[in-house]
């Protein structure tokens, strides 16, 4: 299930540092019930040792969008769009909930009124479908070097790693949420591979943890996808690849051409 919300920023634009994936996962997490919001923050979905929060969310979109190269900051013209999704439609239902009781909230320093919540209907798939990620893909693993130190290598969407990542995750996923005795369908490989994606499409983020800074790369770009409908479900409310709760993984499938400019991490 996903979610469409519209905002009209008060002072007429919504000015954001480059890596503000962090702000729109705090209003996120600050219009639950509190319940909710402590399990999706503290608990998530477990399957062993892994947590998964199946909840992704888009950039944000807006038909007027610049990068402010003096001040070094993202400028969104409003309105300004954000997609939200979720497996379990009881985030979404207490956001949207949230939101509208309030009509105002804080984006960063920027103070934004609700103008709408849409929901978007169920996509259905029947072979490949072209997506575009409204947020980028990030597919990783962990590695050690020659001297036995652990690292974070990023997989490109030319490697095959991507794609068998991409579906050992939704797997993981399936039973993160369905539970390990889920049934799985069957799937013919690759399950995506990029159609339109250059080396600009690559996006760099920096999360700020415990003091600490940490890189994580992702992809934007057009991909062909195909999954059966169980695992495009999951995919498109859940998102693709890793660090879906931080907004990364958020697809759409292409329908005609967009308007909208969408703002992110740089790379």
């Amino acid at each position: 299930m996903r979610i469409v919300i519209k905002f009209e920023v008060e002072t007429g634009t919504l000015t954001l540092p480059v890596s503000y994936n962090v702000l729109i996962r705090g209003l996120i997490y600050d219009n639950l019930n509190e319940s909710l919001a402590r399990k999706y923050h503290d608990e998530g979905f477990k399957l062993g040792k892994r947590t998964y929060k199946l909840f992704v969310f888009s950039r944000l979109m807006s038909r007027r969008f610049r990068f402010n190269t003096r001040e070094k900051v993202l400028e969104f013209g409003s309105p300004v769009y954000l997609k939200v999704g979720a497996l379990d439609s009881r985030l979404l239902e207490s956001f949207a909930t949230h939101l509208l009781r309030k009509q105002f909230v804080n984006i960063g320093r920027n103070v934004c009124r609700l103008s709408s919540i849409e929901v978007e209907a169920p996509i259905r798939v029947n072979g490949s479908v072209l997506v575009k990620a409204i947020s980028p893909i990030s597919v990783h693993k962990g590695l050690y070097d020659v001297e036995g130190k652990s690292k974070t290598y990023y997989f490109s969407p030319w490697e095959a790693e991507f794609s068998k990542l991409i579906l050992d995750n939704l797997k993981r996923k399936a039973k993160a949420f369905y539970g390990e005795s889920v049934e799985l369908p069957e799937v013919e490989h690759p399950v995506i591979v990029p159609e339109k994606v250059s080396p600009g499409n690559l996006k760099v983020f920096v999360y700020k943890k415990n003091g600490m800074g940490y890189v994580i790369k992702g992809w934007l770009g057009l991909y062909k996808l195909r999954l059966p409908q169980f695992y495009f479900d999951i995919a498109y409310s859940a998102g693709l690849g890793a660090r879906n709760g931080l907004g990364f993984g958020m697809v759409e499938v292409v329908r005609g051409n967009a308007n909208f400019k969408e703002g992110g991490s740089s790379g």
